[in-house]
């Protein structure tokens, strides 16, 4: 970790286990370390061993939020007016230091959220990912030029950024979430004021750091921590303000939708990208290991706390059987820890206290609906452990893997997000009902369909409302050259990553280069051309 952080950091004196240390963080604002206004300050520790303390951070203020966004605003004109390609280089500097630093930011990821270390290894790559794919778009911010309908005049488009950016992100996807935003927004020009989620600030303390050690001018990202109810409630306060031109936003639809109206009555552009109820659809044609694998996965895969986790798994009543008889022997095998200490794990704690209380409190909907549990016993203890949990019930914040079955588009359970280690099932009559019942949540982020139909494949594609479909693959899984984002209750439109991501993070600005030296006006001083009458004897060609 000093390799990571570099020098200048206090180590707390605290007792850890396995000689790890904890550090003294601070707010990075134009460029300094500071601390909170007031002083106040909040734990981050290992979600698989309470004992662990990673480090404390400053509880930011109004006053914090107030002097990072003053320090943002200071930076734009000089960031703004540093070419694309400057900007360019200085971002592919931060994937070289990504890749050099990789395995140390991977095992802080792990320490601090508990994902396991392939599912950190993988996030990290695709903040390394976003940056060089972003590092080329410097060179390509391209304009049009336009014929004008008049002479001696020429039309011409470019981009300009929005300028100050409130950058708010969940604890889930701390490393490459921040860069899907932070990255195109400096491409563009804008700068930054980044509120690290509360149970991963020691990691993006280090992304900040390394930000800067690429060559970020100060006050260009600035970042402050706390809570979402404080820091973050702050940053969204501003808007009306009239302290930021731009707020990205990843967490619940709730929160989502307050965003939305600040910013909507303000004419403010924001990017929200929100929960899901993820469908996966399998069909009689298909592969039926393939789909087990991808439903399991999905439903499972970071404890279930991703945006994308699998939902509602819709099968067709011809397959259900079987299809489950192989799910939930994967089930009933799977391998629960922390992999820092615990091989072939397939996940490991919850977040935080916090997401396991919401987690029970979600699964009660379930238990109301009268839905069949067919496995799960909320939180994993001493004394109620399956037999592939290979931890310290007692130091972690661990989850049984649930499977609720016999459900149906009445429920509760079916329409809401349950945020954890848990897949609804619905049993499908066929094609028609199983695309019905993939469409009648309110949600629309990700999905899936397991067919070798052709032809089904076709129309659930065309038919999903969502924004963002696999065939034959899980409703997991995002690329840096593609948009992520989705629709209804997921989102608003806006998309995350890929080229159309500059859209969310620039503005059009028309020029019109009048070159003849006299007023002309478009429309009212463009010559009429008139038709003439055709002097061709039709009847000759009859």
């Amino acid at each position: 970790m000093t390799r990571l952080l570099e020098t200048g950091l206090d180590l707390l004196d605290a007792e850890n286990p396995h000689g790890l240390p904890s550090v003294k963080g601070w707010n990075i604002i134009n460029g300094q370390l500071t601390e909170a206004s007031d002083g106040a300050r909040f734990e981050s520790r290992n979600p698989a061993n309470k004992d662990d303390l990673l480090g404390n951070f400053p509880r930011s203020t109004k006053d914090d939020v107030h002097a990072a966004l003053d320090a943002a605003h200071a930076a734009l004109p000089g960031w703004a007016s540093t070419p694309a390609p400057t900007r360019g280089q200085i971002i592919g500097n931060m994937a070289r230091l990504l890749i050099d630093l990789k395995e140390d930011i991977v095992r802080l990821e792990t320490r601090e959220i508990g994902k396991t270390v392939k599912e950190s290894g993988g996030e990290v790559q695709e903040a390394i990912d976003t940056c060089l794919f972003f590092q080329a778009e410097g060179r390509r911010l391209y304009g049009q030029t336009v014929h004008s309908e008049l002479p001696n005049k020429e039309l011409s488009t470019y981009r300009r950024p929005l300028g100050v950016c409130a950058i708010i992100n969940a604890s889930n996807f701390p490393a490459a979430v921040p860069f899907w935003k932070i990255i195109p927004a400096l491409i563009c020009g804008n700068t930054v004021v980044w509120k690290s989620p509360k149970d991963a600030p020691l990691l993006s303390f280090a992304l900040a750091r390394i930000m800067h050690q690429a060559g970020l001018p100060d006050g260009v990202v600035n970042l402050v921590h706390g809570t979402g109810s404080g820091a973050g409630q702050h940053l969204v306060d501003a808007v009306d303000e009239g302290r930021v031109n731009k707020v990205s936003f990843t967490g619940s639809t709730g929160v989502g939708k307050m965003i939305g109206e600040v910013c909507g009555r303000n004419l403010v552009s924001c990017s929200l990208e929100l929960g899901g109820k993820n469908p996966l659809v399998v069909m009689p044609s298909a592969n039926l290991d393939n789909a087990v694998e991808g439903a399991y996965w999905a439903a499972f895969g970071t404890a279930g706390q991703r945006c994308t986790s699998l939902g509602n798994l819709i099968l067709h009543e011809d397959i259900h059987d079987a299809f489950m008889e192989r799910f939930m022997a994967k089930v009933h095998e799977t391998r629960i820890g922390d992999s820092l200490h615990h091989e072939g794990v397939l996940y490991g704690p919850m977040l935080s206290e916090v997401y396991a209380k919401d987690f029970l409190t979600g699964l009660e909907m379930a238990e109301r609906d009268g839905a069949t549990k067919l496995w799960g016993e909320g939180r994993i203890t001493a004394d109620s452990a399956p037999s592939g949990f290979v931890d310290n019930a007692e130091a972690g914040v661990f989850m049984w893997p649930h499977v609720y079955s016999d459900v149906t588009e009445d429920m509760e359970c079916f329409m809401n997000e349950i945020f954890g280690p848990v897949v609804t099932v619905v049993k499908a009559r066929d094609f028609d009902h199983a695309l019905h019942l993939a469409n009648a949540s309110p949600y629309g982020l990700s999905s899936a369909c397991y067919t070798n139909d052709r032809l089904e494949a076709y129309r659930f594609k065309t038919g999903i409302k969502a924004g963002m479909t696999g065939i034959n693959n899980s409703t997991t899984g995002a690329e840096a050259h593609l948009p992520f984002g989705g629709v209804k209750n997921s989102g608003n439109g806006t998309r995350e990553s890929g080229m159309w991501v500059i859209e969310a993070y620039s503005y059009w600005h028309a020029v019109n280069d009048e070159l003849s030296g006299q007023l002309q006006l478009a429309q009212m001083d463009v010559d009429e051309i008139h038709t003439a009458e055709a002097t061709v004897d039709w009847s000759t060609l009859a």
